[in-house]
């Protein structure tokens, strides 16, 4: 299946996150579906070769940050409403990924063992991104008249 096939708001913004920060032009051959499988999926057998302890680089941070910030922006992209996206990583893979808008937190994420993060399929990967906007507009809604803003 094609990737632009599947290829949701969400998929498209992480696409756009990801080619923003190609400045050298390294990813510019490698079409949309390769480089999010490189960069987000792995086999159960990619996952084996990786160790279970292990210290995190910092390109795997920025690659897990780049989700939240594709959520985010698609978040804004629906509502109008700024957000921002917060992340605190520490070196053995233990941290938090918030998205907060006005005064409201709208994604909050927990992290052990940040260096095994992956999806096992592209659809997946659009799947969860998927489910983390709806989740994020509708804490959006319950909690806006609560937070004093528009009042």
């Amino acid at each position: 299946m094609e990737a632009q096939a599947v290829m949701n708001p969400f998929g498209v913004e992480l696409i756009r996150q990801i080619r923003a920060l190609d400045q050298f032009g390294n990813w510019s051959r490698i079409s949309d579906e390769e480089l999010l499988i490189k960069k987000y999926v792995k086999t159960k057998e990619e996952l084996k070769a990786v160790p279970v302890i292990a210290d995190i680089d910092e390109m795997m941070i920025n690659d897990i940050k780049m989700i939240y910030k594709a959520i985010a922006l698609s978040f804004e992209r629906t509502t109008g409403v700024v957000c921002n996206v917060i992340m605190e990583m520490s070196h053995e893979g233990f941290g938090r990924c918030a998205v907060l808008t006005d005064r409201i937190c709208i994604v909050d994420k927990y992290f052990k063992d940040a260096h095994r993060f992956s999806f096992r399929t592209l659809e997946a990967l659009f799947e969860e991104g998927d489910k983390n906007l709806a989740k994020a507009i509708a804490i959006y809604e319950q909690y806006k008249p609560c937070s004093g803003i528009g009042a």
